[in-house]
């Protein structure tokens, strides 16, 4: 790759608005890469920013920074992500977004009925989870964590 190809730390981080601490943490994690020069200077590839629009959209909506590393890696590498590649990774980030909704919606749903952790520490839990039925199940809020409720 020439060097005109490539990005210093401080112009990606200038073009996409990411302190260079998260560069270099992103970085730490597989979500880009660079190569360092023979002064031992980081120099990225141009499409890393490209890359850093789509973690960064992926971290608005939520998602793990494990699910964005894998998926970044299903990318060509070399090559700036299209709009094609985009629909692809966030089709597939879908069903896990509408999962948490869910999941979401339930809390919000049973918040003033029970704390669900199956701890009786409310009287009302008497009636969904008599005799403490889902303490048997573990810690925690278990009529969530299942998806009961």
């Amino acid at each position: 790759m020439r060097c005109e190809d490539e990005l210093s730390v401080g112009q990606v981080a200038e073009r996409s608005g990411v302190n260079v601490s998260a560069l270099h943490f992103y970085e730490s994690r597989g979500l880009i890469r660079s190569r360092r020069t023979a002064g031992n200077q980081r120099r990225y590839p141009r499409d890393t920013l490209r890359r850093i629009a789509v973690i960064r959209a992926a971290q608005r909506v939520g998602l793990p920074l494990a699910a964005i590393r894998d998926a970044l890696a299903a990318l060509p590498e070399g090559r700036t992500p299209t709009r094609k590649d985009w629909s692809r990774l966030s089709a597939a980030w879908r069903e896990e977004l509408d999962a948490r909704i869910l999941q979401l919606q339930r809390l919000r749903d049973t918040l003033d009925d029970c704390i669900g952790c199956g701890c009786l520490s409310l009287q009302r839990c008497r009636l969904a989870n008599p005799g403490d039925a889902l303490g048997a199940h573990g810690p925690g809020a278990q009529r969530w964590e299942s998806g009961e409720g």
